[in-house]
């Protein structure tokens, strides 16, 4: 079995097919997905797109992109929303100095109510992180002084040094699409070096969709090709990849169960 620990399933490109998608998952192998909030105020659709699905879950958060128009969204409502069986993490945010959508003091400032909200639930944050180590290391480390949290860097593509940082906080790392491309050895280079039991395989669907779908609508079966270049690099078999991100994803994603009562009845 395979996870997917990041999607997006409530994007418009899947709503013309969802069921297939998901059908498509489950036949490759995808025993979980979770499909992550992008902007708090849509989340009920997100919610109904999770309870649809038995092996599908969510988060509950406000992108970097998004957090100037929901800083009125504190750790107490992330909270309050994470209640709910269905959603298993908080996120993503955190920070995103490629594009800038958002004002980077707005982006700090969301962040840290997620990593508070994550801090109190228990639950894992699921950061999203673009050209702004140096600043991630700092709040990483800052917040980390406050006490510990669950969190993975999701769809790393950062340098060395915040990567080993983040393993030395008690950090997870996931890996999409990104490592099967041409230009993607400095990160295959990470990804082969890091400890087995903190790395995770994602799509980040409907983007980045690995090599051999690049250019292509990215889904969550397609995270077979990112497991196997993860194993590929790490000179290990494609079983033991999927064995090893699926049971550091259950470690992580702790309220998600192992076992499903459609799988327990079958």
């Amino acid at each position: 079995m395979l996870v997917d620990s990041h999607c997006h399933l409530d994007f418009p490109d899947f709503a013309a097919e969802l069921d297939a998608v998901v059908d498509r998952a489950r036949a490759a192998g995808i025993g979980r997905m979770v499909t992550i909030s992008t902007r708090v105020r849509h989340h009920a659709r997100l919610l109904a797109i999770a309870e649809k699905y038995d092996d599908v879950f969510c988060s509950v958060g406000t992108h970097p992109h998004n957090a100037h128009d929901e800083l009125d969204i504190g750790a107490a409502e992330l909270m309050a929303i994470a209640q709910h069986p269905k959603v298993v993490a908080i996120g993503e945010a955190g920070l995103d100095y490629h594009y800038d959508k958002s004002p980077r003091d707005a982006q700090a400032q969301g962040f840290r109510q997620h990593i508070a909200a994550a801090r109190q639930t228990g639950l894992p944050l699921v950061i999203h992180s673009r050209e702004a180590d140096a600043d991630m290391a700092r709040i990483l480390i800052e917040e980390s002084g406050k006490g510990a949290f669950p969190a993975v860097l999701h769809c790393y593509t950062g340098g060395r040094d915040l990567a080993f940082k983040a393993i030395e906080l008690g950090l997870y790392i996931g890996f999409t699409g990104i490592l099967t491309f041409k230009n993607g050895q400095d990160l295959r280079d990470i990804a082969r070096d890091l400890p087995a039991e903190r790395i995770l395989v994602e799509t980040d669907a409907p983007y980045l969709a690995p090599l051999p779908y690049r250019g292509k609508r990215n889904e969550p079966s397609y995270v077979v090709e990112t497991a196997k270049m993860l194993a590929t690099v790490r000179g290990v078999t494609p079983e033991a990849i999927a064995q090893q991100t699926t049971e550091n994803f259950f470690r992580l994603f702790n309220t998600v169960p192992r076992t499903l009562a459609a799988q327990a009845a079958g």
